[in-house]
């Protein structure tokens, strides 16, 4: 939209900031500082001030009137004064008309369609580096003339401006200042008009830029103009760009897609849980730059940051440690105690966009709260938002090894349950963190492309809650020393794990798995609701030789300066287990040798879906597979634990005495009633079953486990009707409880991008056992294409009942 250029303000009200010429300490007459008081005058009515030929000697008192002193200070002020070097002669020809611009068209419609950023505004400049844009300016008195006319561009970002750093240019029209890597050209040149193509290098510093002109009609005068602001960013586009993705398919997916599915439940039975990105929404780019200003970097040194902005590695380890707030104001408070009366159940979040809102809102105080996904998919929204591509990516089994010796050790009583106060090392039940796609300039050659970060709050980084960016192949090939945090990266998906068992104030060793850590690593297909399996790209298959070689190596990395523990891990090594997690484990030895063979088998097996609100119904299967006769006791558990591995206490014990024939099978039925799990239950509805047998004559021992996600059932979402930009849209809502008892407190929360302005809120109340109910909400879509609706329903039992649907908006009828 055209719009008149800004007038530039001077410590003294307006006036002219930038001249270009040559100092000098010649003092004016009184009737050359009378004419130069009355110039300023009349050339107030311009937007920028004028200084004629023969008024040059009066140049350094007319600065010194506003507030600048001397001459270094003009030469600070106006460095381009000296660069640009134009000398005046007081005795030329009296000057020629000079160019004045009315207004200016930034264009900026036609451009962020050029730029993918059309969804972010149409109204507001928003262009990619590396890429072209056009700007019109409009002239008040005649038309741009190349043989007399000279236009210069000088575009700042942050709040100190500099040449040397880079976020500061000046580049001309002609292309005299060939060593500024910012390119101005010329499109067309009209009558009064001219249109001029713009184009910032691809490695150029991201953020707010400020764009002025200067224009030196030669034989007339220099005008100066503040033309206005734009926002640059990173440009997957560009193969110039660090970030640079060469398919279409995935720049779609990983930079314009807005909606996804993040992996949650256990290995064994994988939920997608939808959630809202939102990257494009109002006010979110703003708010993504305002947290690059808010970090510590910046704030400890505004100058070196910004000039740093250029580079995705350093914008990544920003944003990583900005999105928890363990060292400065970050967006996300972390909360694992099931105690969230403060704030908001990580659980019952279904999109980015209210959480940055509520950040931004509160001037920039932590939200509570977040756990893993929640970190995961918010750093989404930002990346994506900043245009490096990112994607969100679920580990199962994902082992913290706090001591870095690449074991994972759990201890268990004779009961069979996980004991807490022992646990230092933990294997989450499934663990979420990013992958932002850029080239490492840092790293050896063939390390670029996908890297994880992981902005949950484990272990610090250089002194920061930040993890990455780890190279997803270096992690795959054991490099573990290369940056950033790749060993870390590498025990989430690798490590192998170690049990314990803990009696008489003694700790003796069960087994040693080394398969158990790093399952279905998964992330969204690319325009598909269907889940990929990525865990390829992390590992060698498990079992195979080359997972072993890279596993030793990477111990070997690590070796130098570690404790005796790693000394026990590498003893380990040449005789590894391999253990599933419903497989027998025969502990008779401290580990199993290709020779041994298992005498007795353990195995869980459900007898019914476990669906929230039902009793629990499963057998423990035993399977003699010796000659000899076996006396087993079995010693059951079960408790419930957070998705980071932290049990509760067990609710739920047992003891079976089984007596099996040679080569004879039995089940051992159980059933765990619905009212006696129901109060242990955490937000998380993970259930930890546990079997630790031993036999009577022997002292071999047999650890079995699984893993329980209690499910509900889903909210249906209908759309009544067609679904078209500006058209009003009818969408209901259907949902339930599913438990056999009261609840209250029940919200509803529907949301979408493109298709709700802000989060929708309905206070439901009390729903009656097992009651289903529906609502219809009314809305005006605003954005074409694909979109997606995400709701969630919570109540005092219950926090996260969610739903989705996909919709296509038409732009018009």
């Amino acid at each position: 939209m055209p719009h008149c250029p800004r007038a530039i303000k001077g410590p003294h009200g307006t006036r002219p900031r930038e001249f270009i010429g040559l100092h000098t300490s010649s003092k004016p007459s009184n009737t050359a500082k009378k004419n130069l008081r009355a110039s300023e005058k009349t050339s107030c009515d311009l937007l920028s001030k004028q200084v004629a030929r023969q008024q040059l000697p009066c140049l350094q008192y007319l600065l010194e009137s506003w507030g600048w002193k001397g001459k270094q200070t003009l030469q600070d002020e106006f460095p381009e004064a000296v660069l640009w070097g134009t000398v005046w002669n007081p005795e030329a020809a009296p000057m020629a008309q000079e160019l004045e611009v009315a207004f200016i068209d930034l264009q900026s419609s036609w451009n962020n369609v050029q730029h993918h950023t059309e969804e972010i505004s149409s109204e507001r400049l928003l262009v990619r580096r590396g890429q072209a844009f056009n700007i019109t300016l409009y002239f008040r008195n005649r038309g741009f003339q190349p043989g007399l006319d000279n236009i210069i561009f000088v575009v700042e970002t942050g709040p100190l401006p500099d040449l040397a750093k880079g976020t500061r240019a000046i580049f001309s029209l002609a292309g005299r200042r060939e060593s500024s890597p910012w390119i101005a050209s010329l499109e067309t040149n009209g009558a009064t008009s001219l249109e001029v193509s713009l184009c910032a290098p691809p490695s150029a510093a991201i953020g707010r830029y400020l764009l002025k002109v200067h224009i030196d009609s030669f034989q007339g005068s220099v005008v100066a103009y503040q033309l206005g602001e734009f926002i640059l960013l990173f440009n997957p586009w560009c193969p110039g760009d660090a970030v640079y993705l060469d398919s279409e398919p995935q720049r779609q997916e990983y930079v314009v897609n807005d909606y996804g599915f993040i992996y949650q439940g256990n290995k064994n039975w994988i939920r997608p849980c939808p959630w809202n990105y939102g990257q494009f929404e109002e006010n979110i780019i703003d708010i993504c730059l305002e947290l690059l200003d808010k970090s510590l970097h910046f704030q400890i040194d505004p100058a070196t940051d910004c000039a740093l902005r250029g580079s995705p590695v350093y914008i990544s380890r920003v944003v990583c440690a900005m999105i928890n707030s363990n060292d400065d104001n970050g967006v996300l408070n972390g909360n694992w105690s099931e105690n969230y009366l403060d704030g908001i159940n990580p659980a019952e979040w279904t999109g980015s966009v209210a959480i940055l809102k509520q950040w931004h809102a509160t001037g920039c105080q932590p939200v509570r709260y977040g756990q893993c996904w929640v970190f995961a998919a918010v750093m989404c929204t930002v990346m994506r938002c900043l245009g490096i591509p990112t994607r969100v990516i679920t580990n199962f089994d994902s082992g913290h090894d706090t001591d870095g010796n690449l074991i994972i050790d759990e201890y268990y009583d004779n009961t069979g349950r996980i004991l807490e106060n022992k646990r230092k090392d933990t294997v989450w039940n499934f663990h979420v963190w990013n992958e932002c796609w850029m080239a490492r300039k840092d790293v050896p050659p063939g390390y670029g492309g996908w890297q994880v970060l992981d902005a949950t709050p484990q272990e610090t980084s250089n002194g920061l809650y930040c993890c990455g960016p780890a190279s997803v192949r270096a992690i795959k090939e054991g490099e573990v020393d290369l940056n950033y945090d790749t060993a870390f990266a590498f025990s989430m998906v690798n490590a192998d794990c170690m049990s314990w068992l803990v009696y008489g104030g003694m700790e003796q060793k069960l087994h040693q798995d080394t398969n158990s850590v790093g399952n279905f690593i998964s992330t969204k297909s690319i325009q598909s609701d269907e889940r990929d399996d990525i865990t390829e790209n992390y590992k060698y298959r498990e079992g195979s030789l080359q997972e072993r070689e890279v596993f030793l190596k990477a111990l070997q990395k690590l070796k130098a300066g570690r404790s005796q523990d790693s000394h026990r891990a590498a003893s380990q090594l040449s005789r590894p287990m391999s253990l599933s997690e419903d497989g027998p484990r025969s502990l008779d030895t401290p580990s199993l040798r290709p020779s041994d063979v298992v005498q007795v088998s353990l195995k869980f097996q459900l007898l019914d879906p476990p669906n929230m609100g039902q009793d629990i119904r499963f057998v423990l299967l035993t399977l003699n597979m010796s000659p000899q006769s076996k006396d087993l006791k079995v010693n059951l558990s079960a408790q419930s634990l957070l998705h980071d591995g932290s049990p509760l206490p067990p609710f739920w014990q047992d003891t079976a005495f089984i007596t099996l024939s040679p080569e004879e099978a039995k089940t051992y039925p159980c059933k765990i009633p619905y009212s006696q799990y129901s109060q242990y239950l955490s937000t998380d509805k993970l259930i930890r079953i546990s079997a630790l047998g031993e036999e009577k004559s022997s002292p071999e021992k047999i650890l079995v486990n699984k893993i329980i996600t209690l499910a509900y059932p889903g909210i249906m979402i209908d759309v009544l009707g067609a679904a078209v930009v500006n058209q009003p849209l009818s969408v209901q809502v259907i949902f339930s409880n599913p438990l056999l008892e009261e609840v209250a407190d029940c919200v509803l929360t529907v949301e979408g991008s493109g298709l709700f302005k802000k989060q929708q809120r309905v206070l439901i109340g009390v729903l009656k056992p097992q009651h289903r109910a529906s609502i219809t909400l009314e809305t005006v879509p605003f954005k074409s294409g694909q979109r997606q609706i995400q709701a969630n329903l919570r109540s005092n039992k219950f926090k996260d009942i969610k739903g989705y649907r996909n919709i296509y908006v038409d732009f018009r009828l």
